[in-house]
């Protein structure tokens, strides 16, 4: 997504002369996704409360391509207690992904900043699909019933990229705000680091990424 953080990283990449795609998409083969994985996603689906068949996106837009790494950043709206159901599914035990702990420990420590963003109705209702998939959506701050359906949709989308990204060949890299790097002898956050970054801080910031995918 198109925010500040993107926008300061799509340039400390530009400077440090990194050859990448910005705003990737994705084209889906629906071939790929053979009868496991769709056992995967329609358990996921289930779990999240989801009726009838489940949707599948037709392609998956990234904020940065680097030769076959796929970049996405995920705001506050990503960590709430359904995607944490998302990560029960045997996909993830099955198939090693390296954000997943970090991601679980997130979800259950920062649902409260999750809500701070995703109580506007566009949020916590999501797209009309989202009704359709998973009901009528409760008064926004109450997760009784059928809770945050926009959230819902949200975290079952977050499982198709990741799966999707993994069947069709690539290495997927989810950054987070929450991330802390550091810089001036003190631990600070990323998303505080990429409002204004001073110069010794844009080369700190490209080399934290490019280990991320150089390993």
């Amino acid at each position: 997504m198109d925010n500040l953080m993107t926008r300061q990283l799509d340039l400390i990449l530009r400077e440090g002369e990194v050859d990448f795609e910005r705003d990737f998409e994705l084209e889906l083969e629906p071939k790929f996704l053979d009868e496991k994985g769709r056992n995967w996603l329609a358990e996921i689906y289930e779990d999240l409360g989801g009726v009838g068949r489940f949707p599948l996106l037709e392609k998956l837009k990234f904020d940065f391509k680097i030769n076959r790494n796929l970049f996405v950043y995920d705001e506050e709206l990503h960590f709430n207690r359904y995607r944490l159901i998302t990560f029960r599914s045997d996909f993830y035990s099955e198939m090693s992904f390296p954000f997943v702990e970090t991601q679980k420990r997130l979800c259950r420590s920062y649902e409260k900043d999750c809500l701070k963003a995703g109580m506007q109705h566009r949020i916590w209702n999501g797209a009309p699909i989202a009704k359709h998939c998973f009901g009528e959506p409760s008064e926004a701050g109450d997760f009784s019933g059928n809770g945050a359906v926009g959230w819902k949709l949200s975290a079952y989308n977050d499982a198709q990229f990741d799966l999707q990204t993994r069947i069709h060949g690539y290495k997927l890299f989810r950054i987070t705000p929450f991330e802390t790097l550091m810089t001036g002898g003190s631990l600070k956050r990323l998303d505080q680091l990429l409002i204004n970054p001073k110069e010794e801080q844009r080369q700190m910031l490209l080399n934290w990424f490019k280990r991320k995918y150089q390993g």
